[in-house]
């Protein structure tokens, strides 16, 4: 079976991602109820793309223990998507019994980063997702399957990357199975020129058909320059998280995603639509905020405000 659509070509996708990468490295985490306050407060202001955990094993990363039931939630807000990232087969397999939109499987752009990350090789990595893709086509509705570049913009590990060997890394994504090619900057390397060189790369590699996402943080203060130049240079999906919620293992003391509510801002004010109610994304700053008393949010909007020509009359 052929695999829905999630990414029409005429808007601007944001994903909410806090509720999986923004949890990896918080001292504590939301119970299910307050994740479900979370999402619903998200969704009525117009967030539809949720990516809601990782398919680990629940003694480990407790953080995701509720990522079935916060699955089925997701599954009765009218338009949202689920999304979750599955590192091997057996988090594919646990996926395919959970009715997920889609399912996130991480390579890396750099030998050394993969084999740290998950103790394979990126031949074998793809391998996996070539075997990954034949087990979800066989379910009648088989959910979106995206390929995640992790160190896409360069390697804590190894450093510089080339542009070259991510573009080729995507196509073989792309000859593996994968419906999406997600492309992170997982350790803020990146600038506004590599991304627009990656970006207009990606494009023409994979061709218009192939949705490319981008996943930034902001680490060294670029997270919103690279989202603009990302919007510039064709790219329509975008990840951040609320209040920039996050960080990386491998990059100690960075700060988290792009923030969620500031990059609405700023595709609004590049005439993008996305659907989302800025304003209305206060609201649900004030359940994380709640639910994560001891935690940094980030974001200039929440410091200053929307523009009284945008505020809500």
């Amino acid at each position: 079976m052929q695999p829905r659509t999630l990414y029409p070509e005429d808007r601007v996708v944001l994903r909410e991602v806090g509720l999986r990468d923004g949890l990896q490295l918080t001292s504590g985490f939301p119970d299910t109820a307050q994740k479900l306050d979370w999402m619903r407060a998200e969704h009525a202001a117009g967030v539809r793309h949720f990516e809601l955990g990782s398919f680990l094993p629940a003694k480990r990363f407790p953080q995701f223990a509720d990522l079935r039931e916060l699955i089925s939630a997701g599954a009765a807000l009218p338009g949202a998507v689920s999304s979750a990232l599955a590192l091997n087969e057996r988090g594919v397999a646990d996926g395919l019994e959970t009715g997920v939109d889609e399912i996130i499987f991480v390579l890396s752009a750099t030998e050394s980063h993969s084999r740290a990350n998950t103790n394979r090789s990126r031949a074998e990595a793809l391998e996996m997702l070539a075997r990954i893709d034949a087990a979800r086509r066989d379910r009648a509705d088989p959910p979106v399957l995206t390929a995640g570049i992790a160190m896409a913009f360069g390697c804590s590990l190894e450093g510089a990357v080339e542009p070259a060997a991510v573009l080729r890394l995507a196509e073989d994504c792309a000859r593996a199975g994968a419906d999406v090619v997600a492309v992170a900057d997982t350790v803020g390397f990146g600038g506004p020129r590599q991304v627009a060189q990656l970006a207009d790369g990606l494009r023409a590699a994979l061709g218009p058909a192939m949705p490319v996402a981008m996943h930034f943080h902001d680490t060294r203060g670029l997270g919103l320059a690279n989202c603009a130049a990302a919007l510039d240079h064709g790219i329509r999906v975008l990840d951040g998280s609320l209040g920039g919620l996050g960080g990386c293992p491998f990059a100690p003391g960075a700060t988290g995603n792009a923030v969620f509510e500031d990059m609405a801002f700023l595709c609004e004010t590049m005439g993008f639509d996305t659907g989302i109610d800025v304003a209305g994304l206060a609201g649900a700053r004030a359940v994380l905020e709640a639910a994560l008393p001891g935690e940094t949010l980030h974001g200039a909007l929440a410091r200053a405000g929307l523009p009284r020509v945008l505020e809500p009359a």
